[in-house]
């Protein structure tokens, strides 16, 4: 095992203790995010009925920690280079707890939700500077190996997040099952005293005007698509949200150009072969993500299945991305061209969504067994490598930057394109069936009546629609990563060729 830790920065000597220490506590916050974030739409109805609140402040539960996440990873990541990464580790685990046990012990719903958005400022700062930690105290094979442990630890949280949370809600309530995370968040918080400070060797000063444009502008256009749904996407509110927002983003690139101490330095995205791994990072959501969170809905609505079946069957899709991201390690550490590794992995999830065209009403588990593991595999290789790949590109002085804009563009990309997956579905459906309440009633899993055949129908060929524009998009976006991450030595013997024949 490597450490770079005295030559990043103005690093601390590190104890080889400290390595699995701060290995464990990041490995401890990549299980416990995900498994929170997936698990606690199971805790929604109790917190409902226990604080008799409906609607909106209840799916706020959900929201609310997504968006604060969102918007404050690229801040953290900038904090952390600033003033620490440890530091910033700390405070995050901090505010997580605090938050968490707020949670639990919330009186009414909308003191339930400023805890809830808290926390996910809180769990922001831990995954970032966790990220940033291990590029600053691995390095080479031991950092891939990290990377492709801390893939395989989140995807077991989201595997297991809605059993985990299902389990403790219904044997100890879900106010208890928050204190739990609030425990296992403390345990990271006790983990990072042992962890060696880490950070920038020019130390510099906050950009305030980069962080209020930055901020408010991811925070209005992701809360602007999650409700493109339910508003049709023609709502003046929400459009009003997004070209604000737009407006925003704009003006922070402007002051990032002219900024002493920028929030983010644009020169990483200069860099094509990191924005090569940052699109990969964001297209796993479309290609693999959509399906996760979509499809049993499908199986339990239309095939009838109970929602502990319809989770049995996403295991197929699940334990592959559990397992593959340390395969994908060992395939680099051995040689293996990860150009050639993420180009596989996109090329399996367009596989995986264009052999999903086979659903149909009464699909049985067999037939779903090729796509949902070919879309777990393509899922699992790319998230093992997509992060040590894209932080060996970063200068030292830069890698909580950098651990900020890819989970950034991960988050983003989640909410996004959920989104939007969920907006197409409800107008393809609202156009087959030609009544918006009930094709609403449908796409959430409602299907009953004389008319059940017909309705199944048609969200089966909106969901065959969907998969294919996925399937098209993630070849796409296969053949754009490749070309990007082609050697430096290609494009410029390409761009001689070209000025040649020109001439």
């Amino acid at each position: 095992m490597t450490t770079t830790a005295t030559r990043r920065g103005r690093d601390t000597a590190v104890h080889p203790d400290a390595h699995r220490v701060t290995l464990a506590a990041v490995l401890l916050g990549s299980l416990i995010g995900p498994m929170l974030m997936s698990g606690t739409a199971v805790a929604l109805p109790s917190i409902a009925a226990d604080l008799n609140a409906s609607g909106g402040a209840v799916q706020w539960v959900v929201t609310g920690y997504f968006l604060s996440a969102a918007c404050s990873m690229l801040v953290a990541g900038s904090l952390a280079d600033r003033f620490g990464r440890r530091r910033v580790l700390r405070v995050g685990a901090a505010i997580y707890v605090i938050g968490t046990a707020a949670v639990a012990a919330a009186p009414n719903i909308w003191i339930l939700n400023l805890a809830r958005t808290a926390s996910g400022i809180g769990a922001a700062g831990i995954m970032v500077a966790g990220g940033a930690l291990l590029a600053a105290t691995f390095d080479g094979p031991a950092r891939t190996r990290a990377f492709a442990a801390v893939g395989s630890t989140a995807g077991v949280g989201l595997a297991i997040g809605p059993t985990v949370a299902g389990l403790l809600v219904g044997g100890v309530g879900w106010r208890a099952t928050f204190l739990v995370f609030a425990v296992l968040g403390s345990l990271i918080l006790a983990g990072a005293a042992v962890v060696a400070e880490s950070r920038s060797d020019s130390p510099t000063g906050m950009d305030h005007a980069g962080l209020v444009t930055l901020v408010g502008g991811l925070g209005l256009i992701l809360l602007a698509v999650t409700q493109v749904s339910e508003a049709a996407g023609a709502s003046p509110r929400v459009l009003g949200q997004l070209g604000l927002g737009a407006a925003l983003l704009v003006a922070f690139v402007a002051i990032e150009r002219r900024a002493q101490s920028p929030l983010l330095d644009l020169d990483l995205l200069r860099d094509r072969r990191f924005v090569a791994w940052c699109l990969a990072s964001g297209l796993l959501a479309l290609g693999s993500t959509t399906v996760l969170v979509s499809l049993p809905t499908y199986l339990q609505g239309v095939n009838g299945l109970a929602p502990g079946r319809a989770g049995a069957v996403m295991l197929m899709l699940t334990v592959p991305v559990m397992a593959v991201p340390a395969l994908g390690a060992r395939l680099v550490n051995r040689g293996v061209s990860p150009r050639l590794l993420i180009t596989a992995a996109l090329v399996a999830l367009a596989l995986g969504n264009a052999w999903l065209l086979v659903l149909h009403p009464g699909i049985s588990t067999a037939e779903l067994v090729g796509p949902l593991v070919a879309i777990g595999a393509g899922n699992g290789l790319a998230i093992g490598i997509i992060d040590a790949q894209a932080m060996a590109l970063v200068p030292p002085d830069r890698v909580g930057m950098a651990a900020g804009l890819l989970n950034t563009v991960r988050g983003a990309s989640n909410a996004v394109l959920l989104a939007l997956f969920g907006a197409a579905m409800a107008t393809m459906l609202r156009t087959r069936i030609g009544d918006g309440p009930l094709a609403s009633r449908v796409l959430s899993g409602e299907l009953d009546g004389p008319d059940i055949d017909f309705l199944s129908d048609a969200l089966t060929q909106a969901w065959r629609s969907a998969l294919l524009v996925i399937a098209l998009l993630c070849t796409a976006a296969a053949a754009t990563v490749a070309a990007l991450l082609r050697p430096a030595t290609v494009v410029s013997t390409l761009s001689d060729s070209i000025k040649e024949n020109r001439s």
